[in-house]
């Protein structure tokens, strides 16, 4: 199965060739399309590589999915976030993006980021 291949800034040729090997698709933000190299647009094309303009805005949270769903459940039991901060011990500024504003599209796994 080939693995999702993410950029999210314009690669080298070298990385690019690294990349492609064995993958059919190549995941990037619009931006970073615009700001790829003319030469990387014909090793694209001439390697049949689909190319799929996507956007996933914001830091990958790097908090283990358990802590994750435990701010969730709490704020759901109507637990304040300073309630939630000394519960788990994350900062009640992040308990409330994670609540409110967090689009949980990745999340950082050791050195990596993970699309969910």
């Amino acid at each position: 199965m080939p693995q999702k291949v993410h950029f999210s800034r314009p690669p080298k040729i070298s990385e690019l060739k690294a990349a492609l090997a064995g993958t059919g698709q190549v995941f990037m933000p619009d931006s970073t399309f615009k700001r790829l190299s003319t030469k990387a647009r014909k090793m694209l094309d001439a390697k049949g590589t689909e190319v799929v303009i996507e956007s996933a805005a914001g830091r990958p949270i790097s908090l283990p999915m358990e802590k994750i769903l435990q701010v969730a459940e709490l704020h759901r039991d109507e637990r304040t976030f300073r309630e939630i901060e000394q519960i788990t011990g994350i900062p009640k500024s992040t308990c409330h993006y994670l609540v409110k504003y967090a689009q949980r599209q990745k999340i950082r796994a050791g050195k990596g980021v993970v699309y969910l």
